[in-house]
């Protein structure tokens, strides 16, 4: 053995500064990988989102990250337009209950928070759809005059409620959407991690 070997010069390793810009190059790379891997699954970007009100409860809860679906991607029995409703369920259910969660874009605006409500049945343009709702959750309306979003108008489309809420997204003084119409929709909610979707609410609230 030679006097020269032994171990490596401290020399010969990158400085600190440099092994850490790797690092997180590295890791950055690695989030990157995951997050095209994901919507290329899932055809839907972003395809997770943070819940941040319990109108999904028990269901789904607020600080959950819910991995979300293109709709038609894998759609149901009995779907229409890729979202099958509590109405059409047959048997099929989503987070224990009939009918898919589908996210959508209220009254399409792409200005506001995308909610996350069950897909309860579809209406068809100029439909009364009065005596198909459940009168529980109509808000007191008595018949259709008293609804606001009744006759459906624009074409039709979902009725929808969120699980924990007292009454449809359409109903009420202040509906929060029309029917959701079927380019409305963004994807079908397909799976949950409790309290994962607290870190990417922790990061809006910080910004």
């Amino acid at each position: 053995m030679s006097g020269d070997d032994g171990p490596p010069s401290s020399d010969d390793e990158p400085p600190q500064f440099v092994q850490y810009g790797l690092d997180i190059v590295g890791s950055a790379g690695a989030v990157i990988l995951v997050g095209l891997l994901l919507f290329t699954v899932s055809g839907v970007w972003p395809p997770l989102v943070a819940i941040e009100s319990p109108s999904m409860d028990p269901q789904i809860q607020k600080g959950d990250l819910v991995f979300v679906m293109e709709e038609e991607r894998f759609a149901g029995a009995n779907d229409r337009y890729g979202v099958v409703t509590a109405a059409d369920a047959n048997g099929y259910t989503k987070f224990q209950r009939p009918g898919d969660v589908i996210v959508f874009q209220p009254d399409g605006s792409d200005r506001r928070t995308p909610i996350i409500h069950r897909a309860m049945f579809y209406v068809e343009d100029g439909e009364n759809w009065y005596s198909r709702a459940d009168p529980d959750h109509l808000g007191g309306a008595d018949n259709c005059e008293e609804l606001a979003n009744c006759p459906a108008e624009d074409g039709g489309g979902f009725i929808t409620k969120g699980d924990n809420n007292n009454q449809y997204d359409q109903v009420g003084s202040e509906p929060i959407s029309e029917p959701v119409e079927p380019e409305w929709v963004i994807g079908t909610a397909e799976y949950r991690v409790p309290l994962l979707g607290e870190i990417r609410l922790g990061w809006n609230q910080a910004a």
